[in-house]
């Protein structure tokens, strides 16, 4: 890491050419899939669905990103099979109307996703019902067996945070995606409380009535029992999660700016003016990382380096120094990162800038782009910009230590063979795949003769593979390499030294 890091630093000075090849093996490499008020899903047909999903995870894969967080429960309903919640109307075109043939766009994602070395994150909101008052919910929606649960605010409709009964009912919603479904981690963004409307107090007096007094809050800690209802929703979803498959994360993307400091007593919040975490939505990020509530962070840093109100590189530090040491990643907007103007070159945008300061703070693990539907239109060169520079080699996720802090075992008899007409390298798994502490992938790297094997290079990584063999390019049989071949587990711990075999190509 000090190594990376020195060069990072050296690179901010020089070309970026050089920079360009300051590229760690670990990385997060996210990107965000919208579902609500996108409106073309709802007008393909599910061979359609298919194809579009297809040539959008294979453009994600050449730009080598590792995981895809995707909007499975935008309000209160399902882009996936549920028994609990109706069918989304960004899916059908209406709440409850089911797709042909039941497709599951969901189970078809992570199905893909896996096979392309990338990780599924599925992306709920918990609170929101409605977007508008135009919205028509199903008549098996939960809203018109519960109308006591729910609260109106803004001409929206949204679970009342105040209520046991809400959280108990999010908590099923969790449950049974993770019983049901082989998703890496359950993602929860910005939206717990709704973002606050000037001169509307948000109308939960009946459950501050029933429940926050009860619980011992005074008249005058109404925001303090709002924080804990939120941080007590957090903390069961945890559990939840935990209790079913411990190997699932649990991440949040909290809006930028925790809190500003003019309105922290002791100075501890950011040098910023803004909507605030902890004061305006209720979510109190740094206590949930700082008590191992949730596995990963990645607050939506979408501002400009330079911003009057919301600096990148003033909010991306202060993350970094309060972040416990636990897995930060940074939102990056696509679309404000390219339309800023580089404040070294004027006729560059922020991207370059933006990526290099990233990549020299060792407390940051990755980054999460927003949103897909920008990259993959390429909007302002982003995509070959990450293909050529940032992302030029795959990256693994970062390991999760604090969930299994302890390496796969090697693989077994690794061997180079003929098999009909390909030449491959072939291995055995070693230990059961249901294991999650045993490998679930594969990555096979490759040294020329003589070369000395650094595991570390991403350069040297040959392919990234769920199978137990990879075809080797024989040409003439004259020129040996030396592969190395290691175990990855659920929690993206690796194998020291992978097992490797000489060959001749």
């Amino acid at each position: 890491m000090k190594k990376i890091l020195l060069s990072v630093l050296v690179c901010l000075f020089f070309s970026d050419s050089l920079c360009s090849r300051i590229i760690p093996k670990r990385e997060f490499r996210g990107i965000w899939i919208s579902t609500i008020w996108q409106d073309q899903y709802k007008n393909m047909t599910v061979p359609q669905m298919k194809n579009y999903f297809i040539n959008m995870l294979d453009s994600l894969q050449s730009y080598n990103f590792n995981a895809l967080i995707f909007q499975a429960r935008p309000c209160s309903d399902a882009f996936y099979y549920s028994e609990i919640e109706p069918w989304s109307r960004y899916f059908t075109g209406e709440q409850g109307k089911s797709p042909q043939g039941n497709f599951d766009p969901m189970e078809f994602l992570i199905e893909e996703s896996h096979k392309r070395h990338m990780e599924f994150h599925a992306w709920l909101n918990p609170y929101r019902v409605t977007t508008s008052e135009n919205d028509k919910l199903h008549y098996r929606h939960i809203y018109f067996r519960h109308p006591e649960w729910f609260i109106e605010y803004g001409n929206q409709i949204y679970f009342d945070p105040g209520l046991p009964q809400s959280r108990e009912y999010i908590c099923k919603v969790v449950e049974d995606i993770v019983k049901r479904y082989d998703v890496d981690a359950i993602h929860m963004d910005d939206y717990f409380y709704p973002y606050p409307i000037a001169g509307v107090p948000f109308p939960d007096d009946r459950s501050f009535n029933r429940y926050g007094q009860a619980q011992g809050f005074g008249k005058n800690q109404r925001d303090d029992w709002r924080r804990n209802n939120v941080n007590t929703l957090i903390r069961e979803i945890k559990r939840t999660i935990v209790l079913e498959k411990p190997y699932v994360r649990f991440g949040i993307s909290p809006f930028g700016i925790y809190r500003n400091r003019k309105n922290t007593p002791d100075g501890s919040g950011s040098d910023t003016n803004g909507l605030q975490n902890y004061d305006n939505l209720y979510a109190d990020v740094k206590l949930w990382v700082k008590e191992g509530w949730i596995d990963y962070n990645i607050p939506q840093i979408y501002w400009e380096i330079g911003h009057a109100s919301a600096d990148y590189e003033t909010l991306i530090k202060w993350w970094t120094l309060n972040n416990y040491g636990a897995h930060l990643y940074i939102g990056q907007s696509i679309e404000r990162t390219v339309k800023a103007k580089d404040l070294r070159n004027p006729q560059k945008n922020q991207l370059s800038q933006k990526m290099e300061l990233a990549r020299t703070l060792p407390a940051n693990y990755g980054n999460c782009f927003w949103p897909v539907y920008e990259l993959t239109g390429n909007t302002g060169g982003i995509a070959d910009s990450l293909r050529n520079n940032y992302h030029q080699y795959p990256a693994l996720i970062p390991a999760y230590l604090h969930m299994h802090n302890k390496r796969p075992k090697d693989v077994k008899s690794l061997k180079a063979q003929w098999n009909s007409d390909e030449y491959r390298l072939t291995w055995k798994q070693n230990g059961s795949h249901t294991n999650p502490e045993n490998a679930q992938y594969y990555i096979v790297y490759r040294f020329k003769e003589k070369e000395r094997v650094n595991l570390e290079d991403p350069s040297k990584i040959a392919g990234i593979t769920r199978n137990t063999f990879y075809p080797l390019p024989y040409k003439t049989g004259k020129t040996k390499y030396k592969y190395v071949v290691t175990s990855i587990d659920r929690f993206h711990n690796e194998t020291r030294k992978g097992k490797s075999k000489t060959v001749k190509l």
